[in-house]
């Protein structure tokens, strides 16, 4: 039983927790560039602090995706296990240092990178992902903004 005690291996990510707006753009996947997908987004602690649990959209609508991260207490990187409303289950590796998050994932015919920027007073991140088909030639895949709710 955790008796809400925060795995101290996460302690460094706490500033992540809470609801955000969700704001996808510039997409390559998607026939109109200037579409903009909004959603909301949330990070909440599984377990009393055990796991991070970030989870974007709802299964009621799509897109939504659930991504759970965790740490090995002697590692620097996180591991997160992702699953989305297609079914596309992925493990990506998370690192969060001085308010840059990247998230990665190398995999043989799909591999991708994300970077975003914690704002100074906490309350936006603003990055982009990055594919890949080879690992060595990167493309834009789209931009993604967090805005804290308040």
């Amino acid at each position: 039983m955790n008796n809400n005690i925060l795995n101290p291996a996460l302690q460094n990510i706490q500033e992540l927790e809470g609801n955000w707006k969700m704001q996808l753009s510039n997409a390559s996947f998607l026939p109109d560039a200037t579409t903009v997908i909004e959603g909301v987004a949330s990070f909440e602690w599984f377990d009393g602090g055990d796991f991070l649990v970030l989870r974007q959209g709802t299964k009621a609508e799509a897109p939504w995706a659930t991504w759970l991260i965790g740490r090995d207490k002697d590692a620097d990187n996180y591991t997160i296990l992702y699953i989305d409303d297609k079914h596309s289950s992925r493990v990506y590796e998370m690192s969060f240092k001085d308010g840059v998050w990247k998230i990665w994932r190398d995999a043989v015919g799909f591999s991708q990178r994300f970077e975003g920027k914690l704002s100074e007073d906490k309350n936006m991140i603003s990055g982009a992902w990055e594919k890949s088909q080879d690992g060595k030639k990167w493309e834009h895949d789209f931009d993604l903004v967090y805005k804290r709710i308040v």
